[in-house]
């Protein structure tokens, strides 16, 4: 995989953790060392697919904190987690869930503190924006934020720019940015496009997150591939393509107004 992003000429990659279900090995320092030698910034992600159950299995911080201690190590500025996913969503009232919820996520964030990193809280089709960012808020940490989905919350029937991403744009600490194509007639299926193509906004997307001043990594990620796409090589290079071109007419645009002003 990382092979396959060097080969492409990305600048960042995520690296989920259960690829290395036993960190403290020799890999760790080959993985390393070629992340410096091709200047490739790494985002490390816990968490999936169910993290820790919406604040409903606190067994698993062991696990968060045995792979996130490797974060520093391979250079990662940010980890990625998963609170949970849309099989975990809870059912109980806004109060209990809040309740089991918010002290899991402020001892990761207490460990982020003292270790360095950040967290990273993905919309992950379990917490509607409103939810999450009331979360982000309660902890209120400059150690802790969101990992911006484009797309996860239109699983949860929101519109995905208005009511999700312009709310948690600026609590933005990494992105997943996703295309899908929503078929009106089958609405379960949500199949990956190329960028540019699709139900999600990602020009305005780009627009608001240059307009916040987040420079950080804009992820690639395709899940279940459009059967119009046979390739799945060609339809990371293009999606790669429409997102270096989206930079830079944001960029074009941004000096365009600093003229006119």
């Amino acid at each position: 995989m990382l092979n396959q992003a060097i080969g492409f000429g990305l600048e960042g990659i995520y690296i989920k953790s259960f690829l290395l279900p036993n960190p403290f090995t020799d890999d760790i320092k080959k993985l390393n060392n070629m992340l410096d030698q091709h200047h490739i910034e790494l985002i490390w992600a816990w968490g999936h697919p169910s993290g820790f159950k919406n604040g409903q299995n606190i067994l698993v911080m062991q696990g968060f904190k045995k792979h996130a201690l490797i974060a520093k190590p391979l250079g990662a500025k940010v980890i990625r987690i998963c609170d949970g996913g849309h099989k975990t969503r809870p059912n109980t009232s806004e109060k209990i869930y809040k309740r089991a919820l918010i002290p899991l996520l402020a001892q990761v964030t207490d460990f982020a503190i003292q270790h360095d990193p950040i967290i990273a809280l993905e919309n992950h089709s379990d917490l509607h924006a409103d939810e999450i960012v009331d979360v982000v808020e309660t902890i209120d940490s400059n150690h802790f934020g969101i990992c911006l989905d484009t797309a996860n919350n239109l699983r949860m029937l929101e519109d995905p720019w208005e009511a999700a991403i312009q709310k948690m744009a600026p609590y933005a600490k990494a992105t997943h940015t996703q295309a899908f194509q929503v078929n009106p007639t089958t609405f379960s299926f949500w199949p990956s496009v190329v960028y540019g193509q699709g139900s999600i906004p990602l020009d305005k997307t780009f627009q608001l997150l240059h307009q916040l001043n987040y420079h950080d990594l804009l992820a690639i990620e395709i899940d279940y591939l459009h059967p119009r796409h046979p390739s799945e090589q060609d339809a990371i290079r293009q999606s790669l393509d429409y997102l270096k071109q989206l930079k830079q007419s944001t960029l074009d645009l941004s000096l365009h107004k600093q003229g006119a002003a």
